[in-house]
């Protein structure tokens, strides 16, 4: 898909087109790449997500909108705007991302859905950036169902250490492999006073980490 043919799908016509250029250039294709602006868009998209569930839901608690808003950021929820739009069609990445598939990768998409976010941003400012949002998550936004929101496993295991008076437990990376733009996340759960160590692996530090929180899980409950 051209450029042309995603402008239309986010409905927004840039003042400079070098901008949504730049949200789509990977790192591995150039040194002028959307990470930057990757950076930007997931400010601008937080602070939206808070703004939005702040006014939908006036009587649920700090916890409860941190919880939704989370679910509405993650990795998983933003690729799959990305893959609706067809965003994976108009990246510019390098030969070994285009090589091992890398436009239908989770994390790339959802960092490309970010750039575009920060792009519009610096292009024309918050009002049109949290407009674009607000369009893409409309359909999600209208779902909602904050009672079927779970709790992440870090929370849960938080929460039910408390319960039990133990010390929350300590996340250690362990390793990180591959190359800077394809990393596995290697981290360690560790509650001492249970004597619980747990290994989990992802994309991401947190994905890693949550892993391991949910094999710790499952370990405490269990025994």
């Amino acid at each position: 898909m051209s450029q042309n043919g995603l402008v239309r799908q986010i409905n927004y016509d840039f003042k400079q087109e070098s901008l949504l250029t730049q949200a789509l250039t990977h790192r591995s294709y150039s040194g002028i790449n959307n990470e930057r602006l990757e950076f930007l868009g997931d400010g601008v998209l937080n602070c939206v997500m808070a703004s939005q569930l702040y006014q939908r839901y006036p009587k649920l608690p700090e916890g409860d909108l941190s919880r939704l808003r989370a679910h509405l950021v993650k990795e998983p929820t933003l690729s799959e705007i990305a893959r609706a739009l067809n965003l994976g069609d108009s990246l510019r990445l390098g030969e070994g991302e285009m090589k091992s598939a890398g436009w239908r990768r989770p994390s790339v998409l959802a960092d490309a859905l970010e750039a575009i976010i920060g792009a519009v941003f610096v292009d024309g400012g918050f009002s049109t950036a949290e407009a674009l949002v607000v369009r893409l998550y409309a359909p999600l936004l209208y779902q909602l169902d904050p009672k079927s929101i779970a709790k992440d496993p870090k929370t849960l295991l938080q929460e039910y250490l408390q319960g039990c008076k133990v010390d929350l437990p300590e996340y250690v990376v362990l390793a990180t492999e591959g190359e800077a733009h394809c990393q596995i996340f290697r981290v360690e759960c560790y509650i001492a006073k249970l004597d619980i160590r747990t290994q989990g692996e992802g994309s991401s530090r947190r994905v890693a980490e949550q892993q391991a929180a949910q094999l710790a899980y499952q370990k405490v409950i269990n025994e």
